[in-house]
């Protein structure tokens, strides 16, 4: 195991997280068994006075742990310089079995720990308290999930080991690569750019005649598409190198930093694209996430396309 402050940051806070966490999944059990907003008894006012610390815990753990993520990304970047043949994060993630596992479930519990504080906000708001055994049996989801990435995250941690070489982002993420990230790259230009402004064109007309389900669903797909133009096209124009597909390096100070700001645009349009179909599903005002999801997604759109007009204007010929 590497002992940078970073890591061992991230472990403590994780580790402080999961007994809180646990805590709140025992008495979450028992509030949704027994809790009936309709009734007078003893218990159910112990359970409402229970379900605010609950609610209390559960919500700071998720809101802390939405932009820890981001922390996360940053410490890999930071302790590739520790791993033989490693140039960014992408080198850490590979270097053992669990990186790439641990990587997916950090980016969905970003969606689900984002969902669940949603359905809180809601049920405060209402004096009646409509969803609470909504958002406790979705946090039982959100626990699972939760203590997955825990189990994940000790492992790799654990695993890595300065001595091993590991592939470079330069092999993994090559056109020459028999992986499916090669196969992606291999795609022409024409149909993956078709596929991502058509998109983007898809949703902005269902914004403007309010298809709520289908809005969610084609945030999805933007989401995906948007991931695969970005590594097979547009980071190439960010690095002004045609061979360089890797994900990661435009999180470094050699590109300001830039993957920070476009990934977090693309990771909140398609999260507010999804909170509306959530608030369809609640019968709940999806206007204000109808217009953030799009603002989001049409600035990623902008930012992106920006890089190659640009290199065009400045240079006369694409990569």
């Amino acid at each position: 195991m590497i002992l940078s402050p970073e890591i061992l940051a991230i472990l403590i806070v994780n580790s402080i997280f999961f007994i809180f966490a646990s805590i709140a999944f025992f008495l979450d059990i028992k509030i949704f068994i027994y809790w009936d907003i309709e009734a007078t008894t003893k218990r159910q006012y112990q359970l409402e006075r229970e379900s605010f610390l609950v609610s209390t815990i559960i919500k700071y753990i998720f809101i802390i742990k939405i932009p820890l993520f981001l922390f996360f990304i940053f410490t890999l970047d930071k302790i590739s310089t520790l791993i033989t043949g490693a140039m960014c994060g992408v080198g850490v993630v590979n270097a053992t079995e669990y990186g790439i596992y641990l990587l997916i479930i950090k980016i969905i519990n970003i969606y689900i720990f984002g969902l669940w504080l949603t359905i809180h906000y809601l049920d405060i708001k209402n004096i009646n308290l409509p969803y609470t055994k909504i958002k406790f049996e979705f946090f039982i989801i959100a626990y699972i999930f939760f203590l997955i990435e825990i189990v994940l995250m000790w492992s790799m941690f654990n695993s890595l080991d300065v001595d091993k070489m590991v592939s470079c982002c330069g092999t993994l993420f090559s056109s020459s690569s028999a992986s499916a990230i090669g196969d992606i790259i291999r795609i022409k230009t024409a149909i993956i750019l078709s596929i991502f402004y058509g998109s983007a064109i898809l949703m902005t007309i269902l914004y403007k005649f309010r298809i709520k389900y289908l809005f969610s669903i084609i945030n999805l797909i933007f989401l995906v598409i948007s991931l695969i133009s970005l590594i097979s096209f547009f980071g190439t124009y960010i690095y002004e190198l045609p061979t360089h597909h890797c994900p990661f390096c435009f999180l470094q100070s050699d590109y300001y930093y830039i993957g920070y700001l476009i990934y977090s645009l693309l990771f909140l349009g398609s999260f507010y694209g999804l909170r509306v179909g959530v608030l369809e599903i609640l019968n709940e005002k999806t206007e204000s996430s109808y217009k953030y999801s799009l603002i989001f997604n049409m600035l990623y759109v902008l930012i992106v396309t920006a890089y190659p007009v640009l290199y065009f204007i400045k240079n006369g010929v694409w990569l």
